[in-house]
């Protein structure tokens, strides 16, 4: 019966995809402008020995992970790991600029890029827009351009899907390039721990190991009906993972479902003044963001980070399409603010956004149809 509903397999190996991911990003912009920190475990996150012990790490620099420190990890126990190590306080306005030049140079090779993060994208280079003999050129000749122009160096995952891309640009870090053939499937997943691979969180690992998978070769010699039995339909995607089948396109042209903006800021906001002061910056900025793209929405979404990295948000719906208007934007924000309790402890990131968009191709109007003056 199992053989019966086995769902078959193909593997498309027409594609070139290439996954790029900048290495230890922030932390390497900050050593790039800053020479004098060479040699130096370096750690994103606000100094614990003079804020009381709070604060948590964006991430850090290779020596210092090599002492254990991690992204997430609250900064004090990051100083008992690294006690000679330097604490800085994360300038999100300058990785994002910085991203923004990164991201220019991939656009050179090819207009189907998909970004990730600040740090990370896939391109689909099927098609590029230069000439190259091989992927690995390409590759190779876009690696040397970022670090040639920003001084940065990432590392590179080539295949024929996404997710053996991701794959590659993780064996070799920092500044490696490798490529993954259909050949090489086995040799990179078996040894692979069955939680390192892509769907398989935190919630999933545990059942994983009742059924003594641990390992991809492991998952690999499940049979798919039982994987479907224990783990409903993404148990037929973990069959298909393990077997390198990914058929996802690089979403490169994505229908654009909110406009807004969001602001870290260094030092963070102590009072609830301030906090109002940068609601009345942030309505400014989505004026002008709706404006550029012509573009309205009736629904606008509140974004809070406070020191310790809790992130809320709260959203409003009217029923008809906000108006465009910076005061309007803000008497929302404020509101929003107020539900959300209003100022309890330091503020590190406000964002504000407007969603359910629509083109703004006419006014909307309510016309009284039935002559009631």
């Amino acid at each position: 019966m199992a053989d019966l509903l086995k769902i078959s397999l193909q593997l498309n190996t027409n594609r070139q995809i290439i996954h790029v991911d900048m290495d230890a990003f922030y932390a390497q912009i900050e050593m790039r402008d800053h020479p004098d920190y060479e040699g130096q475990a370096i750690i994103l996150a606000s100094d614990p020995r003079r804020n009381g012990g709070r604060g948590v790490v964006a991430t850090a620099n290779y020596q210092a992970r090599e002492l254990g420190v991690h992204s997430a990890m609250s900064a004090a126990e990051a100083l008992k790991l690294a006690p000679n190590a330097r604490f800085i306080r994360p300038n999100f306005e300058i990785y994002r600029a910085v991203s923004k030049q990164v991201h220019a140079i991939f656009h050179r090779y090819t207009d189907m890029v998909e970004p990730i993060a600040f740090d990370e994208a896939y391109l689909d280079v099927t098609h590029s827009k230069l000439f190259f003999p091989s992927s690995i050129a390409l590759a190779h000749h876009l690696q040397q351009s970022i670090y040639n122009e920003l001084h940065l160096t990432c590392s590179v995952g080539i295949s024929f899907n996404k997710f053996l891309a991701k794959l590659g640009s993780e064996h070799n870090k920092p500044a490696g390039l490798t490529m993954i053939l259909p050949d090489d499937i086995r040799q990179f997943l078996d040894p692979l721990p069955v939680k390192d691979i892509r769907g398989i969180g935190a919630k999933t690992a545990p059942k994983m190991y009742e059924l003594g998978i641990q390992t991809g070769y492991d998952l690999f010699q499940m049979d798919q009906s039982a994987l479907m039995d224990h783990f409903g339909k993404m148990g037929y995607e973990f069959y298909r993972r393990i077997r390198g089948v990914d058929d996802s396109e690089v979403a490169w042209q994505r229908e654009r479902k909110s406009i807004g903006n969001e602001r870290t800021y260094a030092p963070f906001l102590n009072s609830e003044e301030s906090v109002f002061d940068r609601l009345q910056e942030l309505s400014s900025m989505l004026v002008h963001s709706l404006e550029k793209q012509q573009m309205h929405g009736k629904t606008i979404v509140l974004k809070v980070r406070d020191e310790s990295f809790t992130t809320e948000t709260r959203r409003e719906t009217l029923p008809e399409f906000i108006q465009n208007d910076a005061t309007t934007y803000f008497e929302l924000a404020e509101s929003l603010w107020e539900a959300l309790g209003g100022y309890e402890q330091p503020i590190r990131l406000l964002g504000l956004t407007m969603t359910s968009l629509a083109p703004m191709t006419f006014d909307n109007l309510t016309l009284d149809l039935y002559g009631t003056d």
